[in-house]
This record gives structure tokens, C-alpha cells and sequence, in this order.
């Protein structure tokens, strides 16, 4: 999957699974999502993990501070790509942003809004590092998301503390391209609408 098919994909469908466990693999793949983003498994059970998604045709994203054995240099990145086969990573790390990119896959960029120099600190980021979306966290601060949209041209997901479906919604009508959540039971919300104006 190319860098115009994962936005579009990503401006279609707006839902992210978020798997934090092995035993919600199968309910991840029953939902309609633009992504899955594994934050479990370690370098013995990934590959499996990745080619179940791929096999269902599902892009999948590994978030690589949580895969367990996995190396954070040229080497590891490499393996990852070339054996593993993500479509893409997500991390915090402009330097894992960069290596992932020099490999040919897709990066999302997760930043933490905890104050005002977390915002600026974060816009130098992505200018660095040019991923293919930035995730916000958490979710729940729509007044940011749109300070983020009217500054920079990559698509925004909303992560983080996201509960309930109408949570969801005030983020994308706030700017967010697309919300990612780690609760199964939200999973089954559908988001093929256009939330670019605010209701």
C-alpha cells in the first residue's frame, strides 16, 4: 500500500483498531477499518499477526515500542520490512520515522499533547520527519486537533481515552482524518462519512 492509498483509505473509512491483545485479533478483522495497529506480540509471533490481517486484506500498522524483541536501529527496521511485512509503524520516534521511510513503509507519528511546548515541539517533528499521518493523543482535546489541521497538510487520527461513539464524532468534525480506538465493543461504529464540515 503506497503513501495516496492509506489517506484515501483513511478518509474513507476513519476507523483505526487499536489491538492490545492477541485474544481481539479476530473481532478486529470482522470490523470495517482503515488500519490495525498491533500493539502486542514480540518478534517470535508477529510475522503471524501481520500476514492474518494482510490475508483479510486489512492494512496493518506494528507500534514498535510495544513489540517485544525487535531492535530500534537500521537492522531492526530492516527486518521488520523485509520479513515481517507491515504496511507500516507507528512510534514517537523521529529517528524510527526516518528509518521506517528509507525501508518503503508507511508511518504514522504519535505525539502527545501535554501543554504548549508538547504542540510547537510536535510541528518541528513532523516538518522533520515528513510521516503519512500524525496521531494526536489524547483524542479528547478537538480544540488542538484543529489548531494542528489549519498547520499542516498530514492526515490527523485522533487516539486516546475515546469511549463513546459521540466522542468520536466531535473529533472528526473537529478536523481529525480518522480516530483510532482500543476498544472492541467500538470496533463495530461505522464512519464512512464526510466529517470535514462541522455540525
Amino acid at each position: 500500500m503506497n503513501q495516496a492509498e492509506f489517506r484515501a483509505r483513511l478518509a474513507q473509512i476513519k476507523l483505526i483498531a487499536s489491538v492490545k491483545e492477541a485474544k481481539y485479533l479476530e473481532k478486529a478483522a470482522e470490523a470495517n477499518l482503515s488500519a490495525a495497529v498491533l500493539s502486542i506480540g514480540n518478534i517470535g509471533v508477529i510475522k503471524g499477526y501481520v500476514d492474518f490481517f494482510k490475508s483479510r486484506e486489512i492494512p496493518v500498522f506494528l507500534h514498535l515500542e510495544r513489540i517485544g524483541g525487535i531492535s530500534y536501529d537500521r537492522e531492526g527496521i530492516a527486518f521488520l520490512a523485509h520479513y515481517v511485512k507491515p504496511d507500516g509503524i507507528v512510534t514517537t520516534r523521529n529517528t524510527l520515522v526516518k528509518l521506517a521511510k528509507k525501508q518503503g513503509l508507511l508511518t504514522i507519528q504519535r505525539l502527545f499533547l501535554v501543554d504548549s511546548d508538547s504542540l510547537k515541539s510536535g510541528l518541528l517533528s513532523i516538518q522533520d520527519t515528513q510521516p503519512d499521518a500524525v496521531e494526536l493523543m489524547p483524542a479528547l482535546l478537538p480544540e488542538y486537533i484543529e489548531e494542528f489541521r489549519s498547520m499542516i497538510d498530514t492526515p490527523i487520527i485522533a487516539g486516546g481515552l475515546l469511549r463513546k461513539r459521540e466522542q468520536m464524532e466531535v473529533v472528526l468534525q473537529h478536523g481529525a482524518t480518522a480516530v483510532s480506538v482500543g476498544s472492541p465493543s467500538l470496533w463495530k461504529e461505522s464512519f464512512i462519512h464526510d466529517y470535514s464540515v462541522v455540525i
